[in-house]
């Protein structure tokens, strides 16, 4: 008896409304509301990253290598242009390379996504240190400089 407890408390979904008098016409359309919410939200399409198995499941794969670093980099660009992908790590090679795998009939999208995301790596500021670096320049020159610790003994005192 307590497993059909269980089994029906899953299946249960709780409504709740603000209504002075509850009609049967404003039950059923409260009804029909959660049940379009209910739908919607397990029948949307995933996009953007997924794993190779959901990817498979809508068409024939292609792939492009790219580098480990860049790959957080590219995300935005897959995002921006609408792409459905997935990320391999190939181990077999040292260093070991990234395939992006994505659907066939996004091959126009994921090279309009790749040549913006090309373009934007290569006109990338190479002249800006990095922070960090910066900071540790100037304290090496903070660590190296000599203070000079003679105090002063005039200032304050006017002359008459």
């Amino acid at each position: 008896m307590i497993i059909l407890q269980e089994h029906v408390e899953e299946r249960s979904v709780a409504l709740t409304t603000k209504a002075t008098k509850i009609t049967a016409e404003c039950l059923a359309k409260l009804m029909k509301a959660s049940y379009n919410k209910i739908t919607q939200s397990h029948d949307a399409p995933i996009n953007g990253k997924q794993s190779i198995k959901q990817l498979s499941k809508s068409g024939k794969l292609e792939s492009v290598e790219i580098t480990g670093k860049n790959i957080k980099a590219f995300d935005p660009f897959a995002r921006k242009f609408g792409i459905n992908y997935a990320l391999h790590k190939d181990t077999s090679e040292t260093p070991p390379k990234w395939l992006v795998f994505f659907q066939s009939k996004d091959a126009a999208s994921m090279n309009a996504a790749f040549k913006a995301f090309s373009t934007k790596i290569l006109t990338k500021d190479k002249s800006k240190t990095p922070l960090k670096d910066a900071m540790v320049k100037f304290k090496e020159l903070i660590k190296n400089s000599v203070r000079d610790k003679t105090k002063n003994k005039d200032h304050g005192v006017h002359e008459r």
